[in-house]
């Protein structure tokens, strides 16, 4: 155990001297509290500390002792449906020990130590094992199944399995490794944040990540084990973009960290996810989630930590072979963090203050995404998604951190102050998104949903260009000097906005549509415009097709509900037939 003594505070920044046999990383206790800090520097025998909590009260000359251990997580059954802060205390815990505000230096474990859960083995005595094969299993939730593992590294022949109830600090088990040593074996396991977990092999993203947002799985879709960014100026909705991806996206396991953001939208989620019913699986929401809450009013140094927390969790849930899905909101709330601790430091600034290695941290995050074969002899396959929403100052994305995430993420849904203004959910402007993953998963979509799916949202986005120079002609000259084609093109690309696009989060049959009613509503608007396209070579005025009454039942048809479209849909389509044919046969 190394000792030293503070030199100087400043803010979440603490100098010590006498560190000289310390670690970076290490975790240290300061002063007569033992607030929780972690070593980010040294000089000599000077040590610079991040500390995670308020560092009024101490000052010069306090002791300062390092733990000799890096910042690490408990990974083990409880994690799921749990609160935590920045550095996993469990804030549930906290406030009915403690009350409603965290006492400086408290420190409970982030796993129950009173909980006992029934550990079912899958392996039997004397059977050789390796890091990653799984020992044993637990029903964790609902809807999932927690999977014990030999930690990555380790390696031996089991001598003693039990199955039982056992809380996660007991005894299991033993294995004896191939030194000869004795290892006992629990339901816990510890992981250092800042070591990405290993697998065996990285995998090209092949499968799209359903969110039952249309704009997004239609024009821009993000694979499982993919990586995507939502920029955005205040009031655009990220937040929102961010709570429908978490409810609804077909992952196994979310974990979504509150990094830097409001209080309140924290408070939506823990109100909104138990009521929230899981289209997949019919029980609640959050028997599949994981949040970190680190607000704006938190210690800024704690932020950091956050988004590691949140995704060394998301990897030892991937390492069982699932589906998660990380999202962050939001990382420019990290890198604010990232730039205080740089200038405390006396660090060289970058760009706008950030640190010059704000692209490498970023890169790091974003990095530990992507689909794997797991360790272990199974084979499995697992996936982790990164999805993080940026923040930029006024709405201006060419600011260093956007610019450095856009450098690194392959899907961009660049949300428009604009399109927010007009009240157009979710704001995300179809004219500057985009996702490099489309043509990696153009084959899954055309064999699981129809072979027509990527023609038919390729010419939704090229209806959408053509809207836009059409516009612009209009602004010049006026809509009367457009042909009966070209105001059709523009009726039709309303149409797709409005009735497509566009999307309520909070009516419950347009929240969340099915692969399948998407590309029903797809074929219904391209149906009207085919038709009123021969309508009007047949002479049919465009004012009159414009002002049809079954334009008002498209523009109803998103919000039918998922087990009634396939009828309804085809109503629409027979209608849309018999007025534009007796509007024809009328001119």
């Amino acid at each position: 155990m190394v000792e030293g003594k503070i030199l100087k505070v400043s803010g979440p920044l603490v100098i010590a001297e006498g560190m000289r046999e310390a670690n970076m990383f290490d975790v240290v206790r300061v002063g007569e509290k033992k607030l929780i800090g972690e070593i980010i520097e040294m000089h000599g025998d000077r040590a610079s500390i991040q500390v995670y909590e308020e560092t009024a009260g101490i000052g010069r000359g306090d002791r300062v002792v390092s733990t000799g251990e890096p910042l690490s997580v408990e990974l083990g059954p409880g994690l799921i449906t749990s609160i935590y802060d920045g550095i996993q205390r469990p804030l549930e815990t906290l406030r009915e020990k403690y009350g409603a505000n965290i006492i400086k230096g408290i420190d409970e474990p982030a796993l129950d130590r009173s909980r006992r859960w029934h550990f079912v083995p899958t392996v039997a005595f004397n059977q050789e094992v390796k890091g990653g094969d799984i020992l044993g299993t637990v029903e964790e939730s609902e809807v999932l199944t927690h999977k014990i593992m030999v930690a990555p590294g380790k390696q031996g022949r089991i001598i003693e399995i039990h199955e039982g109830d056992f809380r996660v600090n007991e005894r299991v088990g033993k294995l004896k490794l191939e030194d000869g040593s004795i290892e006992e074996i629990t339901l816990m396991q510890k992981w250092p944040v800042r070591k990405s977990r290993p697998y065996t092999q990285k995998l090209p993203p092949v499968e799209p990540m359903i969110s039952g947002q249309r704009v997004i799985d239609a024009l821009f879709p993000i694979a499982k084990g993919g990586t995507a960014c939502v920029p955005g100026p205040f009031g655009s909705g990220k937040t929102v973009v961010q709570h429908q991806l978490a409810k609804w996206s077909d992952v196994d396991l979310v974990v979504y960290i509150g990094c830097g953001e409001r209080g309140n939208e924290m408070t939506d989620v823990l109100r909104e996810f138990p009521e929230l019913i899981d289209p997949r699986t019919g029980k609640s929401l959050m028997m599949r989630t994981v949040l970190i809450a680190n607000t704006s009013d938190m210690p800024v140094a704690a932020r950091e930590a956050s988004v590691y927390t949140g995704i060394t969790i998301a990897e030892y849930y991937r390492d069982m072979g699932y589906s998660v899905a990380v999202i962050a909101d939001s990382t420019s709330r990290w890198a604010e963090a990232l730039r205080e601790m740089s200038g405390r430091l006396e660090e060289m600034p970058g760009e706008e203050g950030y640190p010059a290695y704000l692209t490498s941290r970023l890169a790091q995050f974003y990095e530990r995404a992507g689909k794997v074969v797991c360790l272990g002899s199974d084979g499995r396959e697992g996936a982790l998604s990164a999805i993080g929403a940026v923040s930029p100052q006024g709405g201006d994305i060419s600011e260093p951190v956007t610019q450095a995430t856009l450098r690194i993420v392959k899907v961009f849904w660049g949300l428009d102050a604009s399109l927010a203004y007009r009240r157009h959910f979710p704001a995300i402007n179809w004219l500057n998104s985009y996702s490099l993953y489309r043509d990696r998963l153009a084959s899954w979509f055309g064999e699981k949903v129809s072979k027509s799916w990527n023609d038919k949202t390729a010419r939704l986005l090229k209806i959408l260009q053509v809207e836009s120079d059409l516009q612009e002609i209009v602004k010049l000259v006026g809509m009367d000097a457009l042909s009966a084609d070209d105001r059709l093109m523009l009726e039709v690309a309303q149409s797709i906005r409005e009735d497509f696009l566009q999307q309520n989060a909070f009516e419950e049959d347009d929240s969340y549509t099915s692969l399948g009613k998407q590309d029903a509503l797809i074929s219904l608007i391209f149906s009207f415009e085919d038709k009123a396209r021969r309508a009007v070579e047949a002479g049919a005025d465009i004012e009159k097709i414009a002002a049809l009454s079954v334009r008002e039942r498209i523009g109803r048809a998103k919000s039918v509900p998922e087990a009634e479209y396939a009828r309804v849909f085809a109503e629409i389509d027979r209608e849309i037939s018999d007025q534009l044919d007796a509007l024809t046969a009328k001119s």
